[in-house]
């Protein structure tokens, strides 16, 4: 009977060694919002099937702020947009005299589609129409925003003087402002659980409204949103306010590190992104687009992880 507690001690004492040899990596995050619920489960994924690697979240003010620490070396990971991530490396917009080229992508992970929303029986059906409605602008909590805004009045050859500009702080601010009737349209992804809220309190409903298809709008989009595509959504169940085929501005999510990360974690990171489907989309509906094939190595234009190419040329995820 004594071998029993001593039995027991040791596996204790075994597993706190296995927990102390393993490596712990940071990955930045936010507070609430999108990037929070993806990098919690990420986190949670790696932890779990990663040998030897523990990642956890470290929440910051937004992934402008976090961008830096990761190019310098002293967070192991980050996610982004596409467009935040090109403006990055390049060190333009939001990035504007400050190249963060260390940066490395480890995975392409889901997609996000936005589009404006209006009142249903506010007889807007089209970016022209938003001449002379209170937009919300500022955005010093969400600056990416001003960029998705400036690029939706820029596919109707609208600017931020022709319309009447609402301050705002962050997102939510702006989606509540939207629901109160303190502005006149809001962006928005398909399907998101604000949608629903929106459509319910706003009487009459809510719809989503396309942007002009063609390459001339989808460059006036791009030079304030790079790297972006439309994307015709088709109506369907659980897509509150698409009402019709409607075309949306469609990005990238990514997954990043830095060029000093070892092969061997980004490697295992890498396997678990592509191994661990299931888990991840059980993080909710923010990961329905995500797909364990040769998207998670889709080709952005910039270098991926070493370690990360090593594994997708193994599975043969890597084309190029």
């Amino acid at each position: 009977m004594k071998l029993v507690p001593f039995a027991i001690g040791a596996v204790a004492a075994v597993g706190l060694a296995a927990s102390a040899s393993a490596q712990t990596f940071g990955i930045g995050s936010t507070k609430a919002g999108a990037v929070s619920q993806i990098t919690a489960t990420i986190s949670k994924a790696v932890s779990e099937h990663a040998k030897g690697v523990q990642m956890r979240k470290q929440t910051m003010g937004g992934t402008q702020q976090y961008i830096p620490v990761v190019n310098a070396g002293e967070l192991g990971f980050g996610i982004s947009n596409i467009s935040q991530y090109h403006m990055a490396q390049q060190g333009i917009a939001l990035s504007k005299g400050n190249k963060y080229d260390n940066l490395r992508l480890i995975t392409t992970m889901m997609k996000f589609t936005v589009s404006p929303v209006v009142p249903l029986n506010s007889g807007i059906t089209k970016t022209s129409q938003l001449k002379g409605k209170r937009t919300p602008t500022g955005f010093k909590g969400a600056p990416l925003f001003v960029h998705i805004f400036g690029g939706s009045l820029a596919t109707a050859d609208l600017t931020f003087k022709d319309i009447k500009s609402v301050p705002m702080v962050g997102l939510v601010q702006h989606w509540r402002a939207f629901m109160a009737g303190k502005i006149d349209w809001a962006i928005a992804a398909a399907g998101s659980g604000f949608v629903k809220q929106m459509n319910a309190k706003i009487k009459g409903g809510i719809r989503h409204i396309s942007f002009p298809k063609g390459s001339k709008s989808l460059a006036a989009m791009q030079k304030w949103f790079p790297k972006s595509e439309w994307e015709v959504v088709q109506p369907s169940k659980g897509l509150t306010g698409v009402i019709e085929p409607t075309n949306f501005v469609s990005y990238d999510f990514l997954l990043w590190t830095h060029k000093g990360l070892s092969n061997d974690v980004a490697y295992k990171v890498a396997k678990v992104m592509h191994e661990q489907v299931k888990q991840l989309k059980e993080g909710g509906p923010l990961w329905r687009s995500y797909k364990a094939n040769k998207r998670l190595a889709k080709d952005q234009g910039y270098a991926y992880h070493p370690g990360a190419v090593k594994y997708y040329k193994e599975v043969g995820l890597w084309s190029r």
